[in-house]
């Protein structure tokens, strides 16, 4: 029988008739033609039972789906985001492609680069959309770094065990502001950077190698002021032992409890190294009680397991032992210390900057394989570009760097951003138009409801930094200074010298600028000159973030805050006139004072509002009337006080709200 003729006698289309054959157990295909009419009879026969089965077939599937669909939903990813976030991060913390977080954003209308930041309601609109769980980091340690450090477990995991060679260990130098870490490492090194550091603190990340005992040990030097929070916690995702370096005369200082918490959430070993025992306040014992008794570090000649080293970054007292106590413990952490220098290069970028001469510049601790020039680089597979040149700590140029080898690059095509894991590989190219550099990318951060609220002063600024690392420091610091009284809205962020496009970028915006570590380009101060733009150029972060409270705080108006005094009864009206009255009445509670404020109130209803300019009592003018006492008094206002109306009488005074 010919297929149209028995999809004619089922009342079917041919075409649905041969999809369907298959699934009811008849091998025909899709160019069949005829079918024998034997099986023809069969299917006319049994049709209305097959189709019956079919439909039962075709129900159970679909609730199979409903299930699955519902064990997807139980277990969506879960993401601790920030207030704000960059999409690269977002991506990052996702393991999804950047294109693809794109992709969706520009579905909901949203249109930003990579390098730009998205606020937490944005991201869980998209998020839902990719079957994310998005919930509002709550802590400190959440807020400070949401970077996703599983992929060099991922990489480390997949390489053959026979392969894998111990490699120097990493060690990040911790502690408070101005209790010598970076001295220590001048001791260590016998360099002298603190001389080179505005105010004596350490403004960017550096990553160095000394050699003890014919044994490389590379140091990573973390910023010592809180502003810079996020740097250093990406300091300990890179490290294997930490230092934490506590002064003898000083004790320990809040930031070297943060400082502490971090190497604890980054479960890394740890060496205390007790510094500045030459100072004749020194104390190293009380130093060790307060390590004790706040953080719970009990030293090994106390019992404990903490090592304790007392050393002298300025005599160089006690250098050789902590040497030797690091690789004691790097000893210890041998299993860990591996890597194959036979595979191709992963690192994490611990500095990037965007330098005149040479564009975007990038530091990178390598920690797997072997770094050579010529590699194409990628970060979540989109190509960040080429190596053209590779030079050591020391500045010195070098065809490769191996696992736990600090290095800079040039010429890659994309400015990384702190944290990032760049590996050597093929990834996706994106036009550079699509992913604007961090020059180019405005921030969008501003939540619709800081734009709405007019309440809210704003304070608009525009940031130009030296590196990346800094810019974002100075950008986390000073979102935290914002309350509902008053915000900081930046408008923009930038890398390099101020420019002539960021004087015309303020005027727009009626915004200052803030420029950290940064001069100005050739003919911008003749510009500056025919503009009202304030611009105002830093070296030390204490001295920006102070500066811009200031003028926060001077934003903030002031509040009336209303003293109520007490009420007063009309009993008599003796004289009214345009705009006063003359009133006699007796004090029901509280007391009454000259030259205070009035609300008339009648049936508890306020009618009108005036002033009270005198006040007798036993026609003697007084300055107040106490409870149960009568009392004349001279209201101005509408005259139109009644006998039997109360008089509420207070005060009110402008309160300056402190930040």
């Amino acid at each position: 029988m010919n297929i149209t003729e028995l999809a004619r006698a089922l009342r079917i289309n041919p075409q649905e008739l041969k999809d369907l054959l298959p699934q009811l157990g008849f091998n025909i295909g899709q160019k069949a033609i005829k079918v024998d009419n034997h099986t023809a009879r069969k299917i006319i026969k049994e049709w209305p039972v097959l189709m019956r089965q079919l439909e039962i077939k075709m129900a159970a599937d679909n609730k199979e789906k409903e299930i699955a669909a519902a064990d997807i939903e139980i277990v969506k990813k879960e993401l601790i985001l920030p207030a704000f976030i960059t999409v690269r991060d977002f991506a990052s913390q996702a393991e999804l492609s950047i294109s693809k977080v794109l992709g969706e954003l520009m579905k909901n209308g949203i249109f930003v680069s990579m390098n730009e930041k998205i606020d937490f309601d944005t991201a869980s609109i998209i998020g839902a959309d990719l079957n994310l769980d998005i919930k509002m980091a709550t802590g400190p340690d959440q807020i400070t770094d949401i970077k996703d450090d599983k992929r060099l477990s991922q990489i480390l995991g997949k390489e053959n065990k026979k392969e894998m060679l111990e490699r120097s260990p990493v060690v990040v130098v911790m502690g408070h502001v101005d209790h010598g870490k970076t001295k220590l490492l001048d001791a260590i090194r016998t360099t002298n950077v603190v001389a080179g550091e505005a105010g004596g603190i350490t403004q960017h990340i550096g990553a160095y190698q000394v050699k003890h005992h014919d044994q490389l040990i590379t140091f990573i030097d973390t910023p010592g002021h809180e502003a810079f929070t996020a740097m250093r916690s990406r300091g300990t995702k890179v490290a294997d032992i930490a230092i934490l370096v506590v002064a003898a005369d000083d004790g320990v200082k809040p930031q070297t409890v943060e400082a502490f918490r971090i190497i604890e959430a980054a479960k890394i070993p740890y060496v205390v190294a007790i510094n500045k025992i030459d100072k004749p306040e020194a104390d190293i014992n009380r130093t060790k009680q307060e390590l004790s008794s706040q953080l719970n570090i009990n030293p090994e000649d106390w019992g404990g397991k903490a090592i304790c080293v007392p050393v002298s970054a300025k005599d160089g007292k006690g250098i050789d032992e902590l040497l030797d106590m690091l690789i004691l413990v790097a000893e210890t952490e041998e299993d860990n210390l591996k890597a194959n220098p036979a595979s191709d290069a992963a690192g994490t970028v611990i500095e990037a900057k965007l330098d005149k001469g040479a564009g975007p510049v990038a530091t990178i601790l390598v920690q797997n394989g072997t770094l050579k020039v010529g590699v194409q680089l990628c970060f979540n597979n989109i190509v960040y570009g080429k190596v053209k040149a590779l030079k050591n700590y020391k500045g010195e140029t070098i065809e490769t760097a191996g696992p736990a080898t600090p290095v800079r690059i040039l010429g890659l095509k994309i400015l990384p951003e702190v944290g990032d894991m760049l590996e050597v590989g093929e990834g996706e190219k994106m036009k550079i138009k699509k992913i604007a550099s961090t020059n180019s990318a405005i921030n969008k951060a501003v939540t619709a409801k800081e734009d709405a609220d007019d309440q809210v002063a704003k304070l608009n600024l525009i940031i130009k930094s030296d590196v990346l690392g800094s810019a974002e420091a100075i950008e986390e610091s000073l979102m935290k200074l914002n309350n509902n009284k008053v915000r900081v809205k930046i408008l923009y962020k930038g890398l390099g010298n101020i420019g002539e496009g960021d004087i015309k970028r303020a005027e727009d915006g009626s915004a200052q600028i803030i420029g950290f570590n940064v001069k100005f380009q050739p003919q911008t101060e003749i510009l500056l000159r025919e503009k009202t733009v304030k611009v105002t150029l830093y070296s030390i972060i204490y001295d920006l973030i102070k500066d811009i409270k200031a003028q926060m705080q001077e934003l903030i108006k002031a509040e009336l805050v209303r003293k109520d005094l007490g009420r007063l009864k009309v009993l008599a009206v003796f004289r009214t006139e345009n705009s006063l009255q003359i009133l006699g009445g007796k004090v029901l509670d509280g007391k009454i004072e000259n030259n205070s404020l009035v609300e008339v109130t009648r049936d508890k209803n306020i009618i009108d509002k005036g002033r009270l300019v005198r006040l007798q009592s036993g026609k003697q003018n007084v300055q107040t009337v106490e409870k149960d006492q009568e009392c004349g008094l001279q209201y101005e206002g509408s005259p139109v006080a009644v006998v039997g109306d109360v008089l509420n009488v207070y005060t009110e005074e402008e309160v300056i709200n402190k930040m």
